[in-house]
């Protein structure tokens, strides 16, 4: 057998790495839900105006991956942020059936306050990394998840 098969957190599966990703994914996720619902946002709303932000025009595909939503889901992502004025749709003006989305003057203001929101769950994140250098911890994640890919 190799060590991997044989190791004590193999038998106790709360022991495992896999469920502490999730329990610490999870925790993410509620804290943020939590704050952002406050300012009339959802996790993935702010992950699109996130998004926006850097590359105005994203097609719904792109904003769906990183979303990390379904292209369905998507739809009825920007329909709400569509209807609360944080972003604006426009027909594409080569590629008829194509929507332009961008952000508006109300998406910004809700963007910079969200980003207060998403920097305090970071700055509580960084806290707990210690003693370790919190600038090694996301490295690591980004291997373990290509390491599953």
């Amino acid at each position: 057998m190799s060590s991997e098969q044989t190791h004590p957190a193999l038998n106790d599966p709360y022991a495992t790495i896999g469920f502490a990703l999730k329990l610490a994914q999870q925790a993410l996720r509620t804290r943020m839900d939590a704050g952002l619902r406050e300012i009339g946002l959802t996790t993935p709303q702010y992950a699109v105006l996130t998004f926006l932000k850097e590359e105005p025009g994203a097609s719904n595909a792109a904003l769906a991956r990183r979303a990390f939503v379904t292209p369905q889901t998507m739809q009825a992502i920007l329909v709400a942020l569509e209807r609360a004025g944080f972003i604006a749709r426009t027909p594409h003006p080569v590629h008829g059936r194509v929507q332009t989305t961008e952000l508006t003057r109300k998406g910004c203001d809700a963007l910079d306050a969200a980003t207060g929101i998403v920097a305090d769950a970071e700055r509580r994140l960084r806290k707990a990394c210690a003693p370790l250098d919190p600038d090694a911890i996301a490295p690591v994640l980004l291997r373990l998840a290509e390491a599953l890919r």
